[in-house]
């Protein structure tokens, strides 16, 4: 089925505007569309709210990831730093 948008803008492939990011519900051409971070089309406002929800929960996760990949790292540099040896890299036996 080609785009209700194709003829708007002369391409025949499926446009961001068609359906809703979310539940994929078809957006009208004469019905609100609600807008998030520029190309991401909602058929409402709880269908958006529920997606940046969800974008700020794996943030969220992203930054706790983030700073337990620091403090570990940063834990590494104190013990070798405190004399301890670290030490990486392949063994091979014969």
């Amino acid at each position: 089925m080609a785009s209700q948008y194709a003829g708007y803008f002369g391409c025949e492939e499926p446009h961001f505007l068609e359906s809703c990011s979310l539940c994929r519900k078809p957006l009208g051409l004469n019905s609100d569309i609600f807008m998030y971070r520029g190309d991401k089309a909602f058929c409402s406002k709880e269908c958006r709210e529920e997606q940046i929800e969800s974008d700020e929960a794996k943030e969220k996760s992203w930054k706790i990831s983030a700073r337990s990949l620091r403090k570990k790292s940063s834990e590494a540099a104190k013990d070798s730093a405190a004399g301890k040896t670290v030490r990486t890299g392949t063994l091979v036996v014969a």
